[in-house]
């Protein structure tokens, strides 16, 4: 998949794309949908199939200061539109000047202009334009004038009849419900970053950790999870990586006065060093909330029963 950092600029073979347009944030069974819609109209039509997406997510930008609450950073988004299969990715930054664009020149300028869409797709419910004055009627009706064609994806349902949604993925990830976030993306909630150097207390405790700042994302329930853990090697893809057991702390590690949230992962059986490395860390089920000891032999004590707990229930 090629990326694209600019929508004015893109090589003749990139234009005339069938485009999904969102942010995609979590890209759960619902926004797979619309990228695979688009994917299944591109071969019909023998056009490109692109993915449209925006960067920072237009929450942060109006609302800087509000809690992190990205499921997938650009990262992370990447590579999941990239294992569905598209051709191409492009990157709209979402600035000041770009917010205040009416939603009819976001029409003329990115997608005729720019892109040279040759059909575009979104979900039912899409907005965009300053003001959010654009939405899927727009669409239909611009692209009649402007030579494209339009579709719009409806709500995808889960088993139970709700829609899949970001929202509740967020919402479960903060009740300590790893599984039924899962139940709602399609597969465990995942957090990827670099390993950076902690104060190396774990180990003291027998049970070194990989600290990796959450920076962006999300912060689910503060505790102790199972989960599953693979080591980013350079030039390596998914299938290469090699998944590796583990338990993790998310929390301010009140025990040693931390503050800031951060996830240590413990890895077991596993005996290197990961400073500097990425981690993709998989939340697969909640052990307990995260709480302050009285002293580091109570701590040790915890962990092992942790570390039991774990292995327990991802072996099974």
């Amino acid at each position: 998949m090629r990326i694209y950092r600019h929508y004015d600029a893109l090589p003749a073979d990139a234009r005339g794309a069938v485009v999904a347009i969102g942010n995609f944030d979590g890209v759960h069974p619902g926004h797979q949908a619309v990228i695979h819609e688009a994917g299944l109209i591109a071969g019909d039509l023998g056009r490109p199939w692109a993915v449209l997406t925006f960067e920072p997510h237009p929450r942060a930008f109006f609302t800087p200061d509000s809690e992190p609450f990205r499921l997938t950073p650009f990262r992370a988004k990447a590579r999941r539109i990239a294992e569905l299969g598209a051709d191409l990715l492009i990157v709209q930054r979402f600035d000041a000047a770009f917010s205040a664009l009416p939603a009819e020149d976001f029409v003329n300028t990115v997608l005729v202009d720019g892109l040279g869409a040759g059909h575009v797709v979104s979900g039912y419910d899409f907005v965009f334009g300053h003001k959010r004055g654009g939405n899927c009627e727009l669409l239909l009706a611009m692209g009649a004038k402007k030579g494209f064609g339009f579709t719009a994806v409806n709500a995808e349902a889960d088993p139970s009849g709700e829609a899949y949604s970001s929202t509740r993925v967020r919402e479960r990830l903060g009740d300590a419900d790893p599984r039924g976030a899962a139940a709602v993306l399609g597969r465990d909630f995942e957090i990827e970053g670099r390993v950076a150097r902690g104060e190396a207390r774990g180990k003291g405790t027998g049970f070194p950790t990989a600290n990796i700042p959450l920076g962006v994302y999300l912060r689910p329930a503060l505790g102790v999870y199972a989960v599953r853990a693979a080591i980013e090697y350079p030039n390596a893809g998914g299938d290469e990586e090699t998944w590796l057991d583990g338990a993790a702390n998310i929390g301010v590690r009140p025990t040693f006065g931390g503050d800031g949230v951060v996830l240590e992962v413990f890895l077991f059986d596993f005996d290197g060093d990961l400073y500097g490395k990425r981690l993709r860390v998989r939340l697969v089920d909640f052990l307990r909330p995260e709480k302050k000891f009285d002293g580091v032999n109570d701590l040790k004590a915890q962990i092992a029963s942790d570390v039991a707990k774990a292995k327990e229930i991802l072996n099974a």
